[in-house]
């Protein structure tokens, strides 16, 4: 029986991991459960799943829920540091966003515990400090995401010396038809139009913007210990093979299976087992396509490899003026292009701190979301 701290339930991947849990009943227990304020939501997973501990960052809210169970509440800024440090529990959990978790996931892995990530910023903003303490204190990190959870697979038994590049594929999001002259008169609805997943808003632009793939590199960097030189992204539609590893014999091994989060989670917290059917047969009655993706249109893609290069605070801070600056869109209070332009404004401004403090990358957050509001 594996005991998980599930940061972040109440979100798509968290809910998805607890469809996991619900098929897997004599091998998975939910220790703990976090959320930000959706409390009607968690008071069922309480009442389905029984955790022992709950943390909720909204106060308001953490009180309202205490009302209403029994089951001890916790809250405030620390929340998920406390839960992170506790000891009845295996596997950490990572499905929620904001430095905090990146503070509680290293706090996790210094305890000896697994850590299961599925958000984007922990290895984009402090992806060198995580896998250094993650090597420190022998820490096993998986990734629940489906194209690092295809690249694990890939990779598994093999040598990885052998690697001439990973292979990261991406559908090409909601907006992957668009002209440059018709991504002039992008709306929220048409960038939220993804094709294949079904995922929260902010990731969704993300697709859309392809920078949600440029953070799939920068974490396929730090993961798998590779050069940015060494991975390439392909535009695939069908969203069927989940990423592939080119060897140094010109050999590419490649995942495919049926496009569902459920899988990657599963395989995270089975592994080095698998189980049962986490999605449907996968049935070989399409064709699969590719192309390069267009930096021009996609001009986030391109970014994030700039990010990897400069290396130090950059990604972090590349990562907080999209973050604002897709909230400022989905409020309305952008253009749709205004996102990339405005990125690489931060960008160019930037003056990098190279091996960072995670008080280097703070500040380098809190520099950039300023940056953002002074450039619009």
């Amino acid at each position: 029986m594996k005991k998980i701290a599930l940061m972040g339930s109440t979100g798509s991947v968290g809910t998805q991991t607890l469809d996991v849990v619900r098929n897997y009943p004599d091998k998975l227990e939910v220790f703990a459960l976090s959320a930000n304020s959706n409390v009607k939501l968690l008071l069922e997973q309480i009442e389905e799943f029984n955790p022992e501990i709950v943390g909720v960052a909204n106060e308001d809210k953490a009180k309202e829920l205490q009302s209403k169970t029994k089951v001890k509440i916790i809250t405030g800024p620390n929340m998920l540091r406390e839960i992170a440090v506790m000891k009845e529990y295996d596997t950490f959990i990572t499905a929620t966003v904001g430095l905090t978790i990146i503070r509680a996931t290293i706090d996790a892995i210094r305890e000896g515990k697994d850590v299961a990530i599925a958000n984007k910023e922990t290895l984009v903003a402090a992806g060198e400090i995580v896998m250094d303490e993650a090597k420190e204190h022998d820490a096993h990190i998986m990734p629940i995401d489906s194209e690092h959870s295809a690249l694990f697979q890939c990779l598994n038994g093999e040598d990885k010396k052998t690697i001439r590049s990973l292979v990261v594929t991406c559908s090409g999001g909601a907006l992957r038809d668009y002209t440059k002259e018709e991504m002039n008169d992008v709306s929220i609805e048409d960038a939220l139009g993804h094709k294949t997943w079904n995922m929260g808003q902010k990731i969704t632009i993300d697709s859309a913007t392809l920078m949600n793939k440029g953070f799939e590199v920068i974490e396929a960097m730090w993961l798998y210990d590779v050069a940015p030189k060494d991975i390439q992204v392909v535009i695939h539609p069908e969203s069927m093979i989940h990423s592939m590893i080119e060897y140094s014999d010109n050999s590419i091994i490649a995942q495919i299976s049926e496009p569902d989060m459920r899988l990657p989670i599963q395989y995270a917290l089975s592994y080095p087992d698998r189980w049962g059917e986490a999605v449907k047969r996968h049935k070989f009655d399409t064709s699969y396509t590719f192309a390069k993706p267009d930096l021009d249109r996609f001009p986030c893609l391109g970014y994030a490899f700039d990010a990897m290069e400069a290396g130090g605070t950059m990604p972090a801070t590349m990562n907080a003026a999209n973050d604002a600056m897709v909230a400022k869109f989905l409020s309305g209070e952008c253009e749709y292009l205004d996102i990339p332009r405005v990125i690489k404004l931060v960008m160019d401004e930037h003056t990098v701190t190279t091996s960072p403090t995670l008080d280097d990358i703070e500040e380098a957050i809190e520099w950039s979301t300023k940056k953002v509001d002074d450039s619009l």
